[in-house]
């Protein structure tokens, strides 16, 4: 069979899947976040101390030594979970599973005052960008008292109260509290890859069978939040709503809604009308961002300071004609397409489907949650688009905008 699910010998799941005739192999390890989630930081700095030395390898050897395989590894912190990854040619797999378990069991995270310094350098070049400060702050304001809030500028805020103890307890609560799946996905043998999984990660603490109780973020009202950055040529708007996430019904229906309202590039009804017709918008498109517990649907734009208010009401346009005016069959088909066709494009190799089918089985959705998803795009009906717009377009929702 080219697709197997199995468990190693302290229940880790794993997906194999056969590529075959493909010269590079991937591997996703994705490990559930866990409640109470630590201050911020905490997690954050962990991630990046991954590359920075085992007890077997200083950080120049690893990183000597994964240059000289051209193996591909990275340490991600995502909302719900870590992932670590890596991309190898298909003779390389001993090598790279051998420096991956080093990295996973054996990181010392000694250049933890030197890392923090570039952690905190490095936010700050971030945030000079209005684009990326005002997501920030959109963020931060949409997930207040959430860990889903650690936005850069909390994790700044923070980052002097955070020590290597810290960053200790994080790893030790990541390896011994929380779920773990693995995904691989290449050419090679299905019982190769069995047993050296086995012999590699086998000894790990075991996975745990249900994934942390942590509550989901609450917005009660309606805010507006503006930064001025005096150095800014254009204004950035976002505004956005808590919605669905994906393991809820109405997953499917926002999705499409997406497309149909701004992730159609081109196409999209608020390029169209704000940009082609109305000429307000340098960018302009909608975002569905899900996530465990919770998911988000956002607009935004950029555009000449003059231009915020016209935009925002742009906005309220589109809204009501989505809630008022049933979509047409052919655009809900055009719709339906182009999102089916995105998700085909992003797992064109490797390395994208072993993420997908990780980051799919990590947040309780199943390893072939992509497959069913599909289905459910398919059947997905005008009255139902209409009835999610008027069900979540609600006066609840957070406006930020940073302007000169």
């Amino acid at each position: 069979m080219d697709k197997q699910i199995f468990n190693l010998k302290n229940d880790i799941e794993v997906l194999y899947k056969r590529n075959k005739n493909t010269p590079r192999v991937a591997l996703c390890f994705n490990l559930s976040l866990n409640d109470p989630v630590p201050n911020p930081g905490d997690y954050t700095l962990m991630t990046r101390l991954f590359m920075q030395g085992t007890k077997n390898r200083s950080a120049e050897q690893l990183s000597e030594e994964l240059d000289r395989y051209a193996i591909e590894f990275s340490s991600e912190l995502k909302l719900d979970y870590l992932k670590l990854k890596f991309v190898c040619l298909n003779e390389d797999f001993d090598k790279a599973l051998e420096i991956f378990e080093d990295i996973i069991k054996n990181s010392t995270f000694e250049d933890f005052e030197k890392e923090k310094i570039k952690l905190s350098g490095e936010i700050q070049a971030q945030l000079d960008s209005p684009r990326a400060r005002v997501v920030d702050n959109f963020y931060r304001n949409l997930y207040t008292n959430h860990h889903y809030g650690y936005t850069n500028t909390v994790i700044s805020e923070n980052l002097p109260n955070v020590t290597r103890d810290d960053v200790l307890k994080g790893y030790n609560t990541f390896m011994h509290n929380s779920r773990k799946v693995i995904a691989f996905v290449g050419d090679l043998d299905f019982e190769e890859v069995q047993d050296k999984l086995n012999i590699h990660f086998g000894d790990l603490p075991s996975s745990i069978d249900e994934l942390p109780a942590i509550k989901p973020p609450i917005l009660k009202e309606a805010k507006t939040v503006e930064i001025i950055k005096p150095d800014a040529n254009q204004a950035h708007i976002i505004q956005g709503w808590l919605v669905e996430t994906a393991s809820q019904n109405d997953y499917p229906v926002l999705a499409l809604m997406n497309i149909i309202l701004g992730a159609s590039g081109l196409s999209s009804r608020l390029f169209l009308e704000l940009r082609d017709k109305k000429g307000l918008a340098y960018v302009v498109r909608s975002s569905y961002d899900v996530a465990r517990l919770c998911a988000n649907f956002s607009i935004y734009i950029a555009t000449e300071p003059k231009n915020i208010e016209v935009s925002l009401k742009g906005f309220q346009e589109e809204i009501d004609k989505i809630k008022n005016i049933l979509v047409s069959e052919e655009d809900l088909e055009n719709a339906k397409n182009n999102l089916i066709g995105k998700w085909a494009f992003s797992q064109e190799d490797n390395n994208q489907q072993a993420a997908t089918y990780a980051h799919y089985a990590i947040t309780g959705l199943g390893f072939d949650f992509n497959e069913r998803a599909k289905e459910k795009i398919k059947a997905v009906t005008p009255e139902q688009i209409q009835e999610c717009a008027n069900k979540y377009f609600n006066d609840r929702y957070v406006v930020s905008i940073i302007k000169p």
